[in-house]
């Protein structure tokens, strides 16, 4: 097979998993991040990537955002939300996070492929996206991917879907976000 065919059929799966996707959720997750005060986000390997990516853009759209973990990441508290990108809802290192966060007061919102996860029950607001888990044998959701890359690429668009829906409620356009870009480059 060439490479175009491979393409092709990843654009599909991507394509189909807005089918997969809860308005009504993905709304609860845009207003909790209007009304936190910070917004802290989450993630173990590929999926940590992508959650660092939506940090970024966090900031140039002016919300107070950080990277759990990075040396300049700020406490968190009652008034501040943790979002944690995990597919299966299990990784140990996340769910002491999720348990942590909650025990401070702060709101906790988890995109999965697993809503029944631990992490899922401890959220506030559970998002499900499609996708497989890392070992495909035990799934019942088809893809032609390995691993989790479905889950993970359908998390990077989710995340900038989320800031079109914030820059329309917020009335925010590219040029202010701009002007918050890196400039140390």
């Amino acid at each position: 097979m060439e490479i175009s065919y491979y393409l092709s059929q990843v654009l599909q799966e991507l394509n189909n998993s807005v089918h997969y996707i809860t308005d009504a959720d993905a709304e609860d997750l845009v207003e909790a991040i209007i009304s936190s005060k910070k917004v802290f986000v989450t993630g173990a390997g590929r999926s940590g990537f992508m959650g660092k990516s939506f940090a970024m853009r966090m900031m140039h759209m002016g919300i107070d955002s950080y990277v759990v973990g990075e040396t300049v990441t700020a406490n968190i508290t009652e008034n501040d939300l943790l979002i944690i990108a995990s597919g299966s809802g299990e990784t140990k290192s996340l769910v002491s996070m999720a348990e942590k966060a909650k025990g401070y007061g702060a709101k906790v919102a988890v995109v999965t492929i697993n809503p029944e996860s631990t992490i899922g029950k401890l959220a506030d607001i559970v998002l499900k996206i499609p996708g497989s888990p890392k070992d495909q044998e035990t799934s019942k959701y088809q893809t032609i991917q390995p691993m989790a890359s479905l889950f993970e690429q359908t998390l990077l668009l989710f995340f900038d879907s989320l800031v079109l829906r914030y820059i329309e409620l917020e009335g925010l356009n590219t040029n202010s976000m701009f002007s918050r870009h890196a400039n140390l480059e």
